[in-house]
């Protein structure tokens, strides 16, 4: 039943990200482009480049809003990768001890030692 559940939400997330691929490249192109804005904005000196720079950033970043979407995307990956590890029998916690004073007492016996 497990591998079951792993399988149905691991074909969602797959839909999902498949659904969300044009948008993770738009989102990733514009903040690319943006990026490289930014920094030629700051390397400008002229008044009217900087104006013609700011312009451009600020056409960049409403394509990047437009693409935010893809955040959806990003995380059905997340979710594929957790249920691949899932899936192939690696724990993805911490072991957890029923007994909370079992590490307290080997640093405290440690701590005695010195």
């Amino acid at each position: 039943m497990k591998k079951f559940g792993l399988l149905l939400i691991g074909g969602i997330a797959a839909l999902v990200l498949i659904s969300q691929l044009g948008p993770m490249i738009g989102l990733a192109v514009s903040l690319l482009v943006l990026y490289l804005v930014v920094k030629q904005f700051l390397k400008t000196e002229s008044t009217w480049a900087k104006i013609g720079w700011a312009a451009i950033g600020f056409m960049a970043l409403m394509a990047s809003a437009s693409n935010v979407p893809a955040i959806l995307g990003v995380a059905a990956a997340y979710i594929l990768y957790v249920v691949y590890k899932q899936w192939n029998g690696r724990k993805m916690t911490f072991k957890e001890e029923k007994d909370p004073f079992v590490n307290f007492e080997k640093e405290w016996s440690n701590l005695k030692n010195y």
